[in-house]
């Protein structure tokens, strides 16, 4: 499990906004918010609200879902590299001489929003060039304090075993365990065929939900009493067809 920062090393999560930036092109201003999150956003706005800074941390509801919903809209290693450059260039990590007295307020939320990622999404990091972004962001904090370069060795080390105990090592990208039709397609034409049956994040999570439903074992006596109410047979959603083909 992601280890839990001190309350002297990180705000509470989403109790300061992210750092205002000026909007770049293609980015409309005056977007929307609500309780300091995006309700409406660019896809570059949503990726800088979860960019962590020296005052301020994501909550973590808001890490799981976008984590979980972008990668219908960029992969998954490219959103890494985005985030670690976009930390680089805030944090001004690119310099001979870094502000130690930031770099140490930053550079835990910046390890727990890494520690979060691996523990949630290990196989977005199978990759080799996923683990040099690692190396490299955390590489240009560690001169800082040396217990940054540790905990990352212990991430790495955690990240390691459970792609292990997945079978997900970077050796194997693609798990035995996936259908033969999954295991014979390129990911791009995975991609495609999700998005075709489900064109937003929310017609997503709508449709998992009801293959959730009707493959949670009912009682039939329930069955029975909620279909005669409705007087029909529940809708079958969409997705259902597709993972039974599959």
């Amino acid at each position: 499990m992601p280890q839990t920062l001190s309350a002297s090393d990180m705000v509470t999560p989403g109790s300061l906004g992210p750092p205002h930036t000026e909007p770049t092109d293609g980015e409309q201003a005056g977007q929307l918010l609500l309780g300091g999150a995006p309700s409406s956003a660019s896809l570059d706005t949503l990726i800088q609200h979860l960019v962590p800074t020296a005052d301020y941390y994501p909550e973590k509801a808001y890490i799981f879902t976008f984590l979980l919903s972008s990668r219908l809209f960029i992969e998954p290693q490219e959103l890494l590299a985005r985030v670690c450059h976009m930390c680089i260039e805030q944090q001004q990590l690119d310099k001979p001489v870094l502000d130690k007295a930031r770099v140490r307020k930053f550079g835990p939320k910046l390890l727990q929003l890494l520690a979060e990622w691996t523990e949630t999404f290990p196989r977005d990091f199978q990759e080799e060039s996923t683990i040099g972004h690692l190396k490299d962001v955390v590489g240009r904090i560690a001169p800082c304090d040396e217990a940054y370069r540790k905990r990352m060795h212990q991430l790495l080390q955690a990240l390691h075993q459970k792609l292990a105990a997945l079978g997900q090592g970077p050796e194997s990208l693609l798990g035995t365990d996936k259908p033969i039709s999954y295991r014979t397609k390129p990911p791009a034409s995975i991609h495609r065929e999700l998005l075709g049956i489900c064109s937003d994040p929310y017609m997503l999570a709508q449709q998992l939900t009801h293959v959730e439903l009707v493959s949670r074992p009912v009682p039939p006596s329930t069955q029975t009493g909620a279909w005669n109410t409705e007087r029909s047979q529940p809708p079958l959603p969409h997705l259902v067809p597709h993972l039974i083909s599959a």
